[in-house]
This record gives structure tokens, sequence and C-alpha cells, in this order.
């Protein structure tokens, strides 16, 4: 059974409650996590997943919140034994920087290191970025403060689709690449500064037929809210979840 779990829902300012949004695809025989934060060794611990099984890192956008984690659980994984591949992907711009950061902490001088093979993407729209005998990945460039992309997953198994706006303005970009999804995560941070409100995520899930929305990577602690569930019905019609830390779905 193919398993979406929520590692972190929170924007940039986490609580002891949630943490930076990141995501986790358990399937068959490969393990997939979308972006990287603090210590996701830990976040995938609590979830029960092994973070030995991690096949595919996709990273999309090089902020804080998303990557953050990148140095330590690449560290983790060679200290306790890690010796299979790991394959890390996201834009040039991203994994330009993520390589000048692990050269900073001498990375290839660390003996007997497990290989790591990035995947710089194209800067289009629904680029296949990976493709497997269970599922198909294709990215686009969504509009954020610097590079940026959305994530959709075609299932082979039952054809269903799961698609993810990263962190981005409202934008046709995300209409199209969550066209017929089943499931449509959408950034709710906020309609300022490259990010989106619980609204206006509700219209673009509306405009690309998708069946179920559920809101990421909003404002939580003291500048929590408690109406984007609400918010975002006013503008999409179909069901609705403001998505919790370890809450999971199955696919």
């Amino acid at each position: 059974m193919t398993r979406l779990i929520f590692l972190g829902t929170g924007n940039a300012l986490p609580d002891e409650h949630h943490e930076n949004t990141h995501l986790a695809l358990s399937y068959d025989d490969r393990l997939l996590m979308i972006d990287c934060v603090h210590n996701a060794v830990v976040r995938l611990g609590h979830a029960g997943v092994n973070y030995q099984h991690l096949t595919d890192l996709v990273l999309t956008h090089f902020h804080p919140d998303h990557v953050s984690g990148v140095p330590s659980l690449l560290m983790h994984s060679w200290l306790a034994g890690r010796r299979s591949l790991l394959h890390i992907y996201g834009l040039a711009h991203t994994l330009d920087r993520i390589e000048k950061v692990m050269e900073f902490y001498d990375w290839g001088s660390w003996p007997n290191f497990f290989p790591v093979q990035f995947h710089r993407l194209v800067e289009q729209e629904m680029h296949l970025a990976l493709e497997t005998p269970q599922f198909r990945l294709f990215t686009s460039p969504v509009r954020h403060m610097i590079p940026a992309i959305g994530v959709r997953i075609e299932l082979a198994q039952n054809g269903k689709i799961l698609a993810y706006s990263g962190d981005t303005a409202p934008c046709d970009e995300v209409v199209r690449l969550a066209q017929g999804a089943d499931v449509l995560i959408h950034e709710s941070g906020g309609a300022t500064n490259g990010h989106t409100s619980a609204g206006q995520a509700g219209e673009i899930a509306g405009r690309a037929g998708a069946g179920h929305l559920y809101l990421v990577h909003y404002p939580t602690g003291d500048f929590d809210s408690h109406s984007l569930e609400d918010e975002a019905r006013q503008t999409f019609s179909g069901p609705v979840t403001l998505a919790e830390d370890f809450m999971s779905i199955d696919l």
C-alpha cells in the first residue's frame, strides 16, 4: 500500500506541535521524502518509518525551512552505516547550493561515504523527474521568492494522483500541475511574499478539479489562525482538511 505521511505541516515558524512542512511517501521497495528539515531522521522514526530505507529525496527550493536538515540526514545515514545509493532531486539553484554547503562540511573527506546522485531538474512544466514501476513523479516551476517547484505523483496501481504546490503564490502552473488530482496538498501561509492564503488555495483546488484539499505550511503558535478550513471552504466545494503532523493518507 502507498502511504503519504505529513512529517511536518507548519510554515517557517514552527512550534512544539508543528514542524516545518515536509512529506514522505512510502511504497513497496522505495521511500521518497519531499524536503528535509531539521532532524528528519527523528521525524521519520516517529512516523514508524526506517530512514535507512530512504531512496529518493526531492528538494523544492533552497530555503532553510525546507532543506536545513540535509547535512544532518547525510551525516546520520553515513555514521549509521548506510551503503546504498540515495537520489536527490531539485533545480540547479537548489542542488548547487546543497553541494556547496556539503563542501563546507568537507564531506569529500568522510571515509566510506555512501553514493549520492544529484539530479538537476529541467525548469519546465510537467517535467518527468522520476519514473518507477509504481509511479511517475513530475515537477513544475512555481512562483516563490526564489526558484521553486511543485510536485505531481501519478500512481500506476490505481491511477490515483497526488499534487503538492510547494511554496508559491497562486499561479496557473499549480492549477495545471494539480489538474484532476485526487489529493491536492497546498500551502496556506498567507497571501504575501510568494505564498498563498487558504482561500486562494481553495480557488486553485476548484480550478484544478481536485478531489480533496489538504492545507499545509500554515501559521502556528502565536500566529495561529483557526479559520483556515472555513476560509478554504468559501472558495472550494470539496472536502478540506487542515493537515497535522504525522497525519497519513492511504492512496
